[in-house]
């Protein structure tokens, strides 16, 4: 089939080994110094490893290529369906390990590039980092099928809405969906969700993205939607 999927230039690699790090589907590997698809039915054509490669060795074609197999990926990392071993007291034991669901790396809304592959089209979630550790079934009910960035208005300086405006004004997105947690200072995060919204003038009229709130209690329960 023809889809899109990653391309390394391997006269620019120098084998640092970070997309194989970023690849949480293993379709990365280092061999003879240089990084190498190892598998094309591995790569879901997402990028996370485009980012975080510095020297710009890897890009995006459209080519003949094996169809990304989800099923061979999640057993090969040990997920749901498949069994992981660990060693506790010196007995092997076996253990079910969770889906993640990043599609991409870096997270941090002060970190992310931004332009990148992953934003065209993609659903957005801007979350409180600390939604993640208050709702237990964080991956699975927010991060699913979305790109993620997290922050913290408390702990981080700035304000959030610049970066935010640039990366709708210049991607597809095609939704926001804003998490936060019931204490005060997450507000900070939905106002720059919200500012941004106006600055980069899709939040109004025929432009509008369709966003959203969730507000989690400091237990992970939703109370607003």
């Amino acid at each position: 089939m023809i889809r899109k999927i990653i391309k390394i230039d391997e006269e620019k690699c120098d084998g640092c080994g970070l997309c194989a790090e970023a690849c949480h589907e293993s379709a990365i590997g280092v061999a003879d110094g240089k990084a190498k698809l190892l598998r094309e039915d591995y790569c879901d054509g997402l990028g996370n490893c485009l980012p975080v490669c510095p020297v710009g060795a890897i890009s995006f074609e459209e080519r003949e290529a094996a169809e990304y197999d989800e099923a061979a990926v999640k057993k090969n990392a040990g997920c749901p369906g498949s069994n992981a071993h660990v060693i506790h007291r010196g007995e092997i034991q076996e253990k079910t390990k969770a889906a993640t669901r990043l599609n991409q790396w870096p997270v941090q809304i002060k970190l992310v590039p931004v332009e990148a592959p992953y934003f065209q089209n993609a659903h957005l979630l801007v979350s409180a980092d600390c939604g993640a550790y208050a709702c237990g079934n964080f991956h699975d009910e927010f991060m699913r099928n979305r790109i993620t960035l997290i922050g913290c208005p408390k702990l981080d300086d700035g304000n959030y809405s610049a970066k935010l405006t640039e990366i709708l004004s210049r991607n597809a997105i095609k939704s926001v969906t804003v998490v936060r947690m019931e204490v005060p200072c997450c507000g900070g995060i939905e106002n720059a969700v919200k500012a941004a919204l106006e600055n980069s003038g899709k939040g109004l009229g025929a432009k509008m993205i369709p966003w959203r709130v969730v507000t989690l209690s400091t237990r992970g329960e939703i109370l607003e939607d």
